[in-house]
């Protein structure tokens, strides 16, 4: 089991990595109330639960009582509170990660946002941030793992982030979705690239083919003849052989790949079917086949 507190200065993109630790199967919490926070890790770091990874997201919000007015007394109470956090989480195991940035780009951030800052109680965002640097020193200097997002950007940042907590797992890969259609019956709106093979041989004007399916070695003998879908799909392989990993870099973790005829029975089927078989005999990625018109 991995369990991780994501904690760092406010607009540093805490709830961003959050989100992007949920992509790669963590279980996430945010913002919990500091008295649960030790329960929840002792809940995480229980053998029989069934989350393998987890992440919990710790803002200062949690730690110093909105309305203080942030004097020593009560900067002091909350040092005390977060030493008590820090001893109480050292009877698990756990990794912090610590997300920093610097003014200029947290000033900027709250800027273009338009909201108040947790700690800015004069209204002003500088004093906020320089209250809130102080107040989470203990944790910055117990981080495993800091990073900087003042110049990052979000690919980056998810980038980043698998290297250290998703390296090697099947969540950092691409899932691909390999789904047949007519175009009589419109394009699916969660389509990524829509590939129209109208081209090749139409078995519909085969009287003995016309009842069958892409799915039927007939129909797929005839679609293929002439050897056009045979280049097809060597071209095609060859497309998404040079997209997938530019598509990874990006971030996207999920690439819908629609192949459309005029009916979405005969030619889109059998060419879904082809490019099917020949991306999971490369076995790179996971994917899965679904014929959206089949049985219209």
């Amino acid at each position: 089991m991995r369990f991780v507190i994501v904690t760092g200065l406010s607009g540093s993109g805490k709830t961003t990595a959050l989100k992007m630790l949920e992509d790669n199967g963590y279980f996430c919490v945010d913002n919990l109330p500091p008295e649960l926070i030790g329960k929840f890790a002792e809940l995480a770091s229980n053998p029989a639960q069934e989350y393998s990874r987890v992440a919990l997201g710790l803002d200062v919000r949690s730690l110093y009582r909105a309305g203080d007015s942030g004097k020593l007394p009560e900067r002091r109470q909350t040092a005390l509170k977060i030493a008590a956090l820090l001893k109480e989480l050292d009877a698990y195991p756990h990794e912090i990660l610590f997300l920093d940035s610097g003014d200029p780009a947290l000033v900027r951030r709250y800027k273009a946002s338009r909201r108040r800052h947790p700690l800015a109680l004069n209204g002003r965002i500088e004093d906020g941030i320089a209250l809130e640097r102080e107040l989470l020193d203990p944790l910055r200097q117990r981080a495993d793992y800091v990073i900087d997002t003042s110049e990052l950007l979000t690919r980056a940042l998810r980038e980043e982030l698998d290297r250290i907590f998703a390296a090697g797992s099947a969540s950092t890969t691409l899932f691909l979705s390999i789904l047949s259609f007519g175009f009589k019956y419109g394009i699916p709106s969660d389509a990524d690239l829509v590939f129209d093979v109208r081209f090749l041989p139409n078995p519909y004007y085969v009287d003995e083919l016309r009842s069958h399916t892409g799915n039927e070695q007939d129909v797929q003998d005839y679609v293929c003849s002439g050897g056009d879908a045979d280049i097809f799909l060597e071209k095609t392989a060859d497309l998404l052989d040079f997209l997938i990993p530019r598509y990874l870099k990006e971030g996207k973790r999920q690439l819908t790949i629609a192949v459309g005829c005029t009916g979405g029975k005969h030619r889109s089927v059998t060419v879904a079917n082809r490019l099917a078989d020949l991306l999971n005999a490369q076995g790179r990625y996971p994917v899965a086949l679904l014929h959206r018109d089949i049985t219209r």
